[in-house]
């Protein structure tokens, strides 16, 4: 069985590809953050993007596509006029909602907001 240590230390072709393809997407600049706010309820696109300080509109739109697209979030369109759409988790993003708390956790706990950044 490999340990932590084995496992960090092993070349980059022993990671799992599973793993390998669930960093890569969640990853990416805004995803977790964008996660986040859906972990604590539905949200529509404006809510969202006053969530997250920085987020173009542009770019949360990219996001949530890529986030449908991978199962992790889906488009709820009420039948309603003017049209209301919101977004929130699947329930294989909702699978996130305790690893996002326990990040939360630990970045609280190292004081991740005043970290140097390189």
């Amino acid at each position: 069985m490999k340990t932590a240590e084995s496992v960090a230390a092993g070349p980059p072709e022993d990671l799992c590809p599973h793993y390998r393809e669930a960093i890569t997407l969640l990853g990416k600049r805004w995803t977790g953050l964008i996660l986040r706010v859906l972990a604590g309820r539905p949200s529509r696109f404006g809510e969202i993007a006053a969530s997250v300080d920085g987020l173009s509109d542009r770019m949360l739109s990219a996001r949530l596509r890529e986030l449908e697209a991978a199962g992790l979030v889906q488009r709820i369109v009420h039948d309603e006029v003017p049209v209301r759409v919101e977004y929130r988790l699947s329930e294989m993003g909702a699978d996130l909602a305790p690893i996002l708390d326990g990040l939360q956790r630990w970045a609280e706990r190292w004081d991740m907001a005043a970290a140097p950044t390189p």
